[in-house]
C-alpha cells in the first residue's frame, strides 16, 4: 500500500520522469530551517556557500531534519521501496536579480551509481516560481540512457565543475516546476533538468536531497559514503555515513570536511567503467 503517492502519481514518475508539486513542510518549518540558515549567515558575516552548500545535513539540524523528514521520505519510499539511503544533498541559492544558472544535465553523470534508481527530492524554502528560476525539466527524458557531458567555465554556473549536457535541447518541450515554499518536486537521476536566472528580489532557496535505495552498486573509483535514513541496509555497498551529531561544532565541520574530501576524490576519478554501460 502507497504511503502518500497514489498510482496515478506513481504512474506518472515512471512515464514523465518527474512529479511537482507535493506539499511536504508546513510554514512553521519552513521559518525555523530560513531563521537557521540566517542565524548562521550573522554568525559567519557572510551568504552560506560552499563548502557548507553541500552535503549540508553533516553540518546543520535544519538539513538533517529535512533529509529524515517523514512526509518526504514516504513519497521517496513509494518509487524506490522502504530501505533508503541518502546519497548526497546540496543547498541551491539563487541571489535576487542574479544572473545563476544551471545547464542542461542528468544527475546520474556526477554520481556513479548502478542501476539508475536515484531519485532527487528538490525542497523549496522560498517561492520558486519562473520568475525565481524554478526547475524545468524535458519530460520522458529519462528513458533513455546517460549522455555525453561537458564542462563549462561560466562563473554563473552554479555546478561546481559547471558540467552539462554536451547535446542541444530542445527546449520547447521543457516543462517548468514552480513551488512555493514548504513544496518539494522529485525527478529521475537520468531526467534532463535545468534552472535559469532569478528575476526576484529575494533569493531563491532549494535543498536537493538524492535518494538510492539501498540495493545501488557502488561504481565509483572512489568509494563512496551514504547515510541510512529509512529502513535497513543488508547489502552494505557503501561506506556508513554517521548522522549529524553535533550541529556546527568543530567536530562536525572536521567529519563534514572528510566527507566532501573523499566526495570530490570520487568526482574528479569517475566512475569504474564507462557510462555508456549504465542504462
Amino acid at each position: 500500500m502507497n504511503k502518500i503517492l497514489s498510482a496515478g502519481q506513481i504512474s506518472k514518475y515512471e512515464n514523465d520522469g518527474f512529479l511537482s508539486p507535493i506539499n511536504v513542510l508546513d510554514k512553521i518549518e519552513v521559518a525555523n530551517c530560513l531563521s537557521e540558515i540566517e542565524a548562521f549567515e550573522r554568525k559567519t558575516g557572510e551568504a552560506i556557500d560552499f563548502p557548507y552548500r553541500s552535503r549540508c545535513h553533516q553540518v546543520f539540524s535544519w538539513a538533517d531534519r529535512i533529509i529524515h523528514h517523514p512526509k518526504i521520505l514516504d513519497a521517496v519510499e513509494d518509487l524506490i521501496g522502504p530501505d533508503i539511503l541518502c546519497y548526497h544533498a546540496t543547498l541551491w541559492v539563487k541571489p535576487p536579480q542574479s544572473k545563476a544558472f544551471v545547464r542542461w544535465h542528468q544527475d546520474g553523470t556526477y554520481f556513479f551509481l548502478e542501476p539508475a534508481l536515484h531519485v532527487t527530492a528538490w525542497v523549496a524554502l522560498t517561492l520558486a516560481d519562473e520568475k525565481a528560476g524554478c526547475m524545468q525539466v524535458i519530460p520522458g527524458s529519462h528513458k533513455n540512457g546517460f549522455v555525453a557531458h561537458n564542462d563549462d567555465t561560466n562563473p554563473d554556473n552554479m555546478i561546481p565543475r559547471g558540467q552539462g549536457l554536451s547535446e542541444s535541447v530542445d527546449e520547447s518541450k521543457a516543462v517548468s516546476m514552480p513551488l512555493t515554499a514548504g513544496q518539494m518536486s522529485l525527478h529521475h537521476t537520468k531526467l534532463f533538468h535545468a534552472s535559469f536566472h532569478n528575476a526576484r528580489e529575494e533569493r531563491r532557496i532549494g535543498f536537493g536531497i538524492s535518494y538510492i535505495p539501498t540495493s545501488v552498486n557502488d561504481v565509483g573509483k572512489t568509494p563512496a559514503h551514504a547515510l541510512l535514513v529509512r529502513g535497513k541496509d543488508d547489502f552494505k555497498n557503501f561506506l556508513p555515513e554517521k548522522r549529524l551529531f553535533s550541529d556546527q561544532s568543530s567536530e562536525q565541520k572536521k567529519y563534514h570536511l572528510e566527507l566532501m574530501r573523499q566526495f570530490r576524490m570520487r568526482q574528479d576519478q569517475g566512475a569504474a567503467f564507462s557510462k555508456a554501460q549504465l542504462t
